[in-house]
């Protein structure tokens, strides 16, 4: 679907945010790695591995099937990835930073952000490195979400920020069309007549909005 989209050129696009049914996914991954100038933003669950810094590994040759194959191992066994969620809650309050994300129905929606720059560990094994961004609540008890990204080294936390929030507006437009508009209201038996019954109901939401 992102190939087709980027080949026709109708629908132009730099970023790409997803849950973390897609951000756990190797292949959509890819497929928005392989779009030059696309820069994906995902939400990852809180058991995630990663490193703070890249481990060393080492290349070790064996025979199996009378052939000599290669694995890639950690030099260190010691060096074990930690979950995104220790890490979140081991930051030190000093290096989060109080952000307002969106106007919310009872007023502000004001967030703590942090961002590390982290290597993702994928089958206990280093893959790439990628900004964490993690997001907490306010209160004593706070709630926290994970995201990474592919963004560049000097990519700002603001702009992880704003990102972080792009998704509330579409799930406020399906919210909103659902309970004013019937968009969840239909009776079709083809993904044409789906299609059709979405469509009208979120241009009749742009309407009304504006």
């Amino acid at each position: 679907m992102l190939t087709s989209l980027s080949s026709e050129k109708q629908l132009p696009f730099k970023y790409v945010l997803t849950d973390s049914v897609y951000g756990m996914s190797p292949e959509f991954i890819e497929a928005v790695e392989a779009l030059p100038g696309t820069t994906y933003f995902v939400s990852v669950p809180k058991s995630t591995l990663c490193w703070l810094k890249r481990p060393m590994t080492i290349a070790k040759h064996y025979r199996w099937g009378g052939k000599t194959r290669t694995k890639t191992v950690l030099l260190d066994a010691d060096s074990k990835p930690i979950s995104v969620e220790e890490l979140g809650q081991n930051i030190n309050n000093y290096f989060w930073y109080r952000r307002q994300v969106s106007e919310g129905t009872k007023g502000p929606i004001v967030y703590e952000f942090t961002r590390r720059r982290i290597m993702l560990s994928v089958a206990g094994l280093p893959q790439k490195s990628l900004w964490l961004l993690i997001r907490r609540s306010l209160g004593d008890d706070p709630e926290y979400a994970y995201f990474v990204t592919n963004a560049s080294c000097a990519g700002r936390l603001k702009t992880l920020v704003w990102l972080s929030g792009l998704r509330w507006a579409i799930e406020q437009c399906f919210e909103e069309t659902k309970t004013e508009l019937g968009m969840d209201h239909y009776e079709v038996r083809k993904f044409r007549g789906w299609h059709h019954h979405i469509l009208t109901c979120m241009l009749a939401h742009f309407f009304l909005w504006h």
